[in-house]
């Protein structure tokens, strides 16, 4: 199941505003075998093209209906996709995975964001880890009688993985490790809760919950970003079933996904406030969300295909799909490289 929250079309962005219609996705017709265009997105940061390229009107210039589909969350979106439902995906790259894994014709085209990821900690916990690597989640247990709690999304998530990652890393294994313990959390706006309530003491997380905390002063403050840890570390990436990667709409919509990477980059002022009006966050703070070390808006899927293979190998190890995905297999850079 998911929630349908909003919907927009060529036809109502080119105009003054009116009632959208949700059209039936993948419809046949003239623009090279597409005429309308089901596109899926969730209300995060990672997925801030879609909101620019439907407030400043990018839409006219793709010769299709296009339809914005929002979702809750990367499950929801894996069931519309494999019933037909929709025709591209703004997504996580793990569930991107999953679509590919069971048989959906389907290929990542576009990245939408790289390294977007941050380790945070409890302040008092940084200078222990810093001196004592991975020893520094038991110093933790036998001061406070209980594990270090980091809280993010649920296991096999883009968060979680690379948490997992780093831990590993680090030469931690939570499955076996007292002194570490990962609650699993559904939402940004949960785990900001959660570090607000002194219910978990650090996560993994992308903005805007880093400059959230900062702003209200919370003692949970970055310890690594995804680029000390992964560089080249995908996230939110742009999913394409065969048959829309098979027409010119594939490329029309690529070149305003880079238009809206750019736009990003150029006019932070002007993105704010279409993140305050897609996503509800403040314009105020997401304008200094847009200045983090975690918003690295891309469109190049190629500047991710590296580090995606860890995630891979953690979605097949996870049991999410059957066997670690290839590169060729998840990707289709041409369209990119036609641009």
């Amino acid at each position: 199941m998911y929630e349908h929250a909003s919907a927009s079309r060529r036809s109502v962005l080119a105009a003054a505003g009116g009632a959208a219609t949700v059209g039936v996705a993948g419809c046949l017709g003239g623009g090279g075998g597409v005429d309308e265009l089901t596109v899926a997105h969730m209300p995060i940061y990672p997925d801030l093209q879609w909101y620019v390229m439907e407030g400043e009107g990018y839409f006219s210039e793709i010769d299709a209906e296009v339809t914005g589909e929002e979702f809750t969350d990367g499950p929801a979106i894996v069931q519309a996709f494999g019933s037909g439902e929709i025709d591209v995906a703004m997504f996580g790259i793990v569930p991107a995975m999953i679509v590919i894994d069971r048989g959906i014709p389907a290929q990542v085209t576009a990245a939408n964001i790289r390294e977007p990821m941050g380790i945070m900690a409890e302040s008092s916990f940084h200078e222990t880890f810093e001196s004592e690597g991975a020893d520094a989640f038991e110093t933790w247990r036998e001061e406070r009688g209980r594990p270090f709690r980091f809280g993010t999304f649920p296991q096999g998530s883009v968060p979680d993985v690379l948490l997992r990652y780093w831990l590993q890393e680090t030469g931690v294994d939570p499955a076996t490790n007292d002194a570490v313990e990962i609650i699993e959390i559904n939402g940004a706006s949960a785990v900001w809760q959660a570090i607000a309530n002194d219910e978990i003491d650090g996560t993994s997380i992308m903005e805007p919950v880093p400059t959230i905390a900062e702003a209200e002063g919370s003692s949970v403050t970055m310890l690594r970003t995804a680029a000390d840890i992964l560089p080249g570390q995908p996230a939110a990436v742009t999913l394409m079933s065969d048959a829309v990667r098979d027409s010119p709409i594939a490329g029309q919509f690529l070149e305003q996904h880079v238009r809206a990477t750019e736009f990003i980059d150029e006019n932070p002022d002007a993105t704010a406030q279409h993140v305050e009006a897609g996503i509800g966050m403040p314009a105020d703070r997401a304008r200094r969300a847009l200045d983090s070390p975690l918003s690295n808006f891309i469109s190049d899927p190629a500047e991710i295909t590296d580090a995606t293979q860890v995630f891979s190998e953690f979605a097949a190890a996870n049991g999410q799909i059957d066997e670690q995905l290839s590169t060729d297999q998840i990707f289709d850079l041409d369209v990119y490289d036609s641009l």
